[in-house]
């Protein structure tokens, strides 16, 4: 099903703003983008540790899913959460991934992200507050779609969660995001009562997540051994001060060389910054259900 013929099925209640919604995510998708440098992620410095990605991709990747994800937040207007919006979701959800593909010449750029920005997008449409929206976004993402059985063949993530028995990105969100709740908001907000500059803050809410979070992408890429030198490094910087100082700055540097040259990208944290601006955007803006 088209996306525009699956928006067009769920018109959102008069006190819901789908477009308002979709905006966040979109702009959360861009800020996420460009954010420079990023250990290791596509920033606009260049690729980082790919060779099929560029800035340019990244923000017409989430341009292309404005529309589903305005389509996400109207689906929860008229349905209650449960197994029917479960599925719709799920149905926006493909329409959308190949929506994106189109646009980027089959380069998946943003797969895990709409699985997130998705769920939560739907959750600020019956929810308010991170937490809220959080909550409802799990409760969906617990729900089978069955629907979805042999659609595709497995991601690179979905392979390497059976291998090493990390939660992955379903994982994280049938848990409510607490990656985004736990780690992503307090560190961003912490940043911001120091008095740091926004987009070191962004940054150390990056670092906060890859120091914690079983990142598939980088399990992937650098099995168990790349991960754990990504999570002791970015929990390094941290402890050195962050973003914001000269020698977490050079730690950053030095990091992204390491990771660039092993070809180690961190994607599952990006997809959850991602996540954290835009929670952190609706809880700033007032923009709810």
């Amino acid at each position: 099903m088209a996306v525009h013929a699956c928006l067009s099925e769920f018109r959102e209640r008069p006190f819901v703003d789908a477009d308002r919604i979709a905006a966040a995510a979109v702009r959360a998708l861009r800020e996420e983008a460009k954010l420079t440098p990023k250990p290791g992620l596509v920033d606009q410095r260049g690729p980082g540790a790919h060779d099929d990605m560029d800035v340019e991709l990244l923000l017409r990747s989430a341009e292309a899913l404005r529309e589903s994800l305005t389509a996400c937040a109207s689906a929860a207007t008229a349905l209650p959460v449960g197994r029917e919006l479960r599925v719709q979701l799920g149905v926006v959800g493909r329409a959308g991934e190949r929506a994106m593909l189109s646009a980027t010449g089959g380069v998946n750029t943003h797969r895990g992200a709409l699985w997130a920005l998705g769920l939560l997008a739907a959750g600020a449409a019956q929810g308010a507050g991170a937490t809220e929206i959080a909550r409802i976004a799990g409760r969906l993402a617990q729900i089978p779609d069955l629907q979805a059985a042999g659609d595709r063949a497995p991601s690179h993530g979905e392979r390497a969660r059976f291998r090493y028995g990390s939660l992955g990105a379903r994982g994280e969100a049938g848990a409510g995001f607490p990656h985004v709740l736990s780690i992503g908001l307090p560190t961003l907000r912490a940043g911001r009562d120091r008095g740091c500059e926004e987009l070191d803050g962004r940054r150390d809410a990056l670092l906060a997540i890859m120091a914690s979070l079983d990142d598939t992408c980088l399990l992937h890429r650098g099995g168990a051994a790349g991960l754990a030198l990504v999570q002791r490094e970015a929990g390094a910087i941290l402890a050195e001060g962050g973003a914001g100082t000269a020698r977490g700055r050079a730690r950053i540097d030095r990091l992204d060389e390491t990771m660039r040259r092993a070809r180690l990208s961190p994607g599952g944290s990006g997809d959850l910054l991602a996540a954290t601006l835009f929670l952190d955007d609706l809880d700033d803006s007032g923009d709810r259900a």
